[in-house]
């Protein structure tokens, strides 16, 4: 490629060519190439609108059209040629397309900029991504509450500073993540609503003189809204910050869950089983089967946290407009993107697959004196003043302990050493399925209201 060649687009100017180095140093069509196909969507519309503003006429509009579709062709058929030379998607596109088309090539870009066209392309690309994305995400919010179902009379300790608190339902735990992930979906529906306005028609930073039509290109393009400032419209990337702060969260989650996913397999738990095809060996302990998924899951938080402070980094000291520096807006926000649709389908397929070990997690709840609150509460019905109440089953405890003998164990002898409140009715306080059948309330992990949760949360997965 020639000099001349090589600074077609832009290089009328200049005196000089690029330097070498400069030229791969600022190029980046080695990663925003793969927003080809809503370049090419964001083209087409352009040349429709200007047509319909008689900028272009129709036999221009139209070979425009099948040279961009021939070129989309080429590019998925990986005979497209990519030149570091042109820089950016759009610039290799743009080339291709005078190449093909001759003259008319070079007026689509009439009434736009560079700095409007990646603005558009960027949110065309990420709008196309959330909704992969949330069909990810429904789709694991619908593994847990399938799980939840299962499970909704699963009895299994809760805790509380990782010590035995009180029991709880397998199931009533699955629906703790499921309104993790729930609010999680709630943040990228509506990050979708600030993604889907289009930038196109600010041109470089003050607009055109064209008599462009931006609510006809906002149709054609399936935007809610246009950007209202043609200052801001360029140089906001605030949209893609608040996806970045979301899939933080939602890794978060995510890392949360893995976090007791390692635990819940390891033999000093052994509260669950996870299928070998989500788990690897040793390559020197032969007895091993880690859980890797959870834990890779549980690693690549950082990555999305660093993505995000990345991009708030970026933006932080930018003035008005554009500055070459958002360039560096799209590994960022690639990987983010990237790596929370890869977590989510790793843990869509993964959820449904757990097994649990039930007898496992139920003698685990009965160890742990896990109705000891159960009994306080019993105590506090008789008459019996809380505190006086958490005393008297502190005690209770303790000899428990000393005598290796859970609170359903005692006899009702051995109970009412404590207190003379306590009668034969105490048992029925004092069982698993007792203590989670009590809080039957909105919220509360017995079975009959965790079937409840899972419908209301069935109604929302599927609105």
């Amino acid at each position: 490629m020639s000099d001349q060649q090589q600074n077609q687009l832009w290089g009328g100017r200049f005196s000089e060519s690029t330097d070498a180095f400069v030229q791969e140093f600022t190029a980046s069509v080695a990663f925003d190439r793969r927003m080809y196909r809503q370049d090419i969507q964001g083209s087409m519309a352009h040349a429709t609108m200007l047509a319909e503003a008689g900028v272009l006429t129709d036999d221009e509009r139209d070979a425009i059209h099948q040279g961009l579709k021939e070129i989309r062709a080429e590019i998925e058929a990986g005979d497209f040629q990519w030149s570091v030379a042109l820089e950016d998607v759009h610039m290799n596109i743009e080339a291709r397309l005078t190449d093909k088309i001759g003259i008319t090539g070079k007026k689509l870009h009439t009434g736009r900029s560079r700095n409007d066209q990646v603005a558009t392309d960027i949110r065309l690309w990420l709008r196309d991504e959330i909704d992969l994305i949330d069909g990810e995400l429904a789709r694991l919010m619908t593994g847990l509450l399938d799980q939840a179902e299962r499970e909704a009379a699963t009895i299994m300790p809760g805790f509380t500073h990782l010590q035995t608190a009180q029991p709880v339902t397998f199931g009533h735990h699955l629906l703790a993540w499921f309104e993790m992930l729930k609010r999680d979906r709630e943040r990228l529906l509506d990050c979708r609503k600030r993604v889907n306005r289009l930038p196109l028609g600010a041109a470089a930073l003050a607009g055109t003189t064209y008599p462009i039509q931006r609510e006809r290109t906002r149709e054609l393009l399936g935007f809610d809204a246009v950007c209202e400032n043609s200052l801001d419209a360029v140089s906001d990337r605030d949209f893609a910050i608040e996806f970045c702060a979301l899939a933080a969260l939602c890794v978060t989650h995510l890392s949360r869950i893995s976090e007791e996913l390692v635990l819940w397999t390891s033999a000093q738990f052994n509260f669950i089983d996870l299928p070998d095809r989500f788990c690897t060996g040793s390559s020197i302990m032969p007895q091993k089967k880690n859980p890797d998924v959870p834990e890779l899951v549980r690693g690549k938080t950082g990555r999305v946290n660093g993505h995000l402070i990345s991009l708030l980094t970026l933006m932080k000291s930018q003035p008005l407009a554009y500055n070459k520096d958002n360039q560096e807006d799209k590994e960022p926000l690639f990987d983010a993107v990237d790596t929370l649709a890869g977590c989510l389908r790793a843990f869509a397929d993964m959820i449904p697959a757990i097994e649990p070990n039930r007898e496992v997690m139920r003698e685990a709840a009965r160890r742990g004196f896990a109705t000891a609150t159960d009994l306080a509460d019993y105590l506090v019905r008789k008459g019996v003043a809380f505190r006086d109440a958490h005393e008297i089953v502190g005690k209770a405890v303790a000899h428990g302990v000393d005598k290796k003998k859970d609170l359903s164990e005692m006899s009702l002898s051995e109970l009412r050493q404590f207190s003379d409140q306590i009668d034969d009715d105490v048992f029925e306080v004092l069982t698993l399925e007792g203590s989670v059948s009590a809080r039957n309330h909105v919220g509360g992990t017995a079975p009959d209201q965790v079937r409840a949760a899972v419908a209301r949360g069935r109604e929302v997965v599927n609105a």
